[in-house]
C-alpha cells in the first residue's frame, strides 16, 4: 500500500463523522467513528442489515423509505434521526446520504452520521415515542404524523403529551431541545 492509500485509509477511519457504505441496506464498510457512535465493533456491523440499528422493523422501513424520492431526484438526502446504540439507547444524529445509483437509490449509498450531542442520562423512549419524536423533529404536525403512522391525531397528541410530562417540558420546541441536550 502506497503512502497516499495509507493517508486515505487514515482519513476515512478517523473522520470526525461516522461514515458507512452500504449495498441494499447491508453494511459493507464503516469507519471507526461510526463504530464508536453505534457501540458496535466493525466485525459486528460488516455484512449486517441496517435494521439492527433501529428499534423495530416498522421504524426501519419508515425511515428507509423517507429519503428514497429525494435521492432519486437529487442523489442526496439528509435529516435528523435516532440511531439505536448497542447499549440499547438512542443517539440523536445528523444523517446525510448520497446514492451512487439514483435509479435504484438503495443499491449503493454512502452515509454519514454526526451526533448532535453527547449522550447523557434521560428517560428511555418507547418505540411509539421514538416514531413521534422523529416526525416532530422533521416539523410534522400531529395530524400529519397520524396520517403517516396510520393512527388518529388524538393518539399522537396523547404520545406528545406523555413525552412532555416525561421530559418535564411545556411545549414541543422545548421537548426537541431536550433531545438535542440529551442525545437521545
Amino acid at each position: 500500500m502506497d503512502e497516499l492509500d495509507q493517508i486515505t485509509r487514515l482519513a476515512f477511519d478517523h473522520a470526525p463523522v461516522g461514515i458507512v457504505m452500504t449495498r441494499h441496506r447491508v453494511i459493507e464498510r464503516c469507519n471507526a467513528t461510526f463504530c464508536d457512535l453505534s457501540g458496535y465493533p466493525a466485525t459486528a456491523l460488516l455484512g449486517q442489515s441496517f435494521r439492527m440499528l433501529y428499534g423495530t422493523e416498522a421504524e426501519f422501513i419508515q425511515i428507509r423509505d423517507i429519503g428514497l424520492e429525494p435521492m432519486r431526484q437529487s442523489g442526496a438526502y439528509s435529516d435528523e434521526r435516532m440511531l439505536r446504540h448497542a447499549g440499547g439507547y438512542a443517539v440523536w444524529c445528523r444523517f446525510r446520504a448520497r446514492t451512487l445509483t439514483p435509479d435504484d437509490p438503495l443499491a449503493r449509498i454512502v452515509m454519514s452520521f454526526a451526533p448532535l450531542e453527547g449522550r447523557r442520562e434521560g428517560p428511555a423512549l418507547t418505540p411509539r415515542e421514538r416514531q413521534v419524536v422523529t416526525w416532530l423533529a422533521r416539523g410534522k404536525t400531529s395530524k400529519e404524523i397520524a396520517q403517516v403512522l396510520g393512527l388518529s391525531p388524538r393518539t399522537i397528541e396523547d404520545v406528545r403529551a406523555r413525552l412532555m410530562r416525561k421530559y418535564q417540558v411545556r411545549n414541543t420546541g422545548l421537548l426537541l431541545a431536550r433531545f438535542s441536550d440529551l442525545g437521545q
